[in-house]
Formats: C-alpha cells, sequence, structure tokens
C-alpha cells in the first residue's frame, strides 16, 4: 500500500515522540541492565543501544547532516565510551536537526536504506520505527513501561508497509520485505493481534509482551 498520503500531516511528530521514546528509555536503565538480553536475540541491551544510535546518525549523513556514525551498526560492540544516555540524545538530536533541513514540500529524500531515495514522509517515519521499536526492545529487556502506543504503532506500520521497488528486483514489495530477507528482522509472527502494537511487533518478528 502507499501511505505518503496518510503520513504527510504527521510524520514530524511522529519522528519526536519516537526519538523522545529512545530517549526516556535509555534514560531509566539500571546500572546492573547494561549486559541484559533483548528481544533482539544476538544482542544485549548495550548493544541495541549502539545500534539504535549508529541508525540515526546513517539517517542524518543521508541528509547531509554529520558523517555518520564510526562503527558499524549492525556490528555493536557492546561497550560505550561515556554515557549511553548522552550518545543516544547526541544522535536523535544531530538526526532531528537533519530532519528539520527537510522542508514539506520535498517529495523524497536519499535514505541509508539500500531502497535509496523514499517519499520523505516514509523515510521520516522509518527512521522513527528504527528509534521506536529499540525503544521497546529496550523496555522490554530493562522492566519498563513500552514507549508503543497504537496511534504510534499505526503510523510506523502504515510506512513499513508501504509498497515500493525492492532494491536489486525493481518487484513492487513492502518495504520492510528485502530487508527481512537480508536478516534485518525476523520473520512476521503469526497468531492473533488486538491493535496496531500487537500487529507491529508481529509484522517486525516480534512477540508482543
Amino acid at each position: 500500500m502507499n501511505s505518503t498520503a496518510a503520513l504527510e500531516t504527521v510524520w514530524r511528530d511522529v519522528v519526536a515522540t519516537s526519538y523522545r521514546a529512545l530517549s526516556e528509555v535509555v534514560a531509566g536503565i539500571a546500572d546492573d541492565q547494561w549486559h541484559l538480553p533483548t528481544p533482539c536475540s544476538e544482542w544485549t541491551v548495550t548493544q541495541v543501544i549502539q545500534h539504535a544510535a549508529g541508525d540515526q546518525l546513517a539517517y542524518a549523513a543521508a541528509l547531509g547532516v554529520g558523517p555518520g556514525p564510526s562503527y558499524n551498526p549492525f556490528d555493536p560492540s557492546g561497550e560505550i565510551d561515556g554515557s549511553a544516555a548522552a550518545l543516544v540524545r547526541a544522535a536523535v538530536d544531530q538526526t532531528a536537526a537533519a530532519w528539520a533541513t527537510v522542508s514539506d514540500d520535498t517529495a523524497t529524500v536519499p535514505t541509508p536504506l539500500p531502497h535509496g531515495d523514499l517519499p520523505t514522509p516514509v523515510a521520516a517515519t522509518l527512521a522513527a520505527l528504527d528509534a521506536a521499536v529499540h525503544a521497546w526492545d529496550i523496555a522490554i529487556a530493562t522492566g519498563q513501561p513500552s514507549p508503543l502506543t497504537d496511534d504510534l504503532s499505526a503510523h510506523l506500520l502504515a510506512a513499513a508497509r508501504t509498497s515500493h521497488p525492492a532494491p536489486g528486483s525493481g518487484t513492487d514489495a513492502e518495504i520492510i520485505e528485502p530487508l527481512r530477507q537480508w536478516g534485518a528482522y525476523a520473520p512476521i509472527v503469526e497468531g492473533t493481534t488486538d491493535g496496531a502494537t500487537t500487529e507491529l511487533l508481529h509484522y517486525l518478528g516480534r512477540t508482543s509482551a
């Protein structure tokens, strides 16, 4: 489906809400929780934080702000030099500043995704999805309340399921599907959903909690 029009009026709020969620969840981590396992089965809390921060810096760099992450977000070390909260805050502040340079009439923007340029509302909401869902991963791992609401999740899901030519084949597919095939997301979790948040989590290969 094409959700560009539906996201045009909300994407800035979705980005702000998602970045705030990631920052607040990271700020709520206790001293003994940094190495706990997360719903990202191969990564600890610290590694998810590094990945999430790096992804946002990659979006900022794609928009022409900053050099991008200094490490591979898909191979996080699990060791942070300094404060995790400061790492995340710097990343989301820089990426928020990058989105602020995008005018409302900008039709498409470059992204760090293999899809390349995407419609602006979709690209921005996908950046927000990355932040918000990893905030959920960290919250679940550390016993904090879920930062996802059904309203936010519905917007994130709309972007994720937008149809777009897949990299390589050029065949229309939901944006997440090529990323899933490359291992960025687990297979869809089958089962009953009771709202947009559960539907989003299942779609991204996560079991709702």
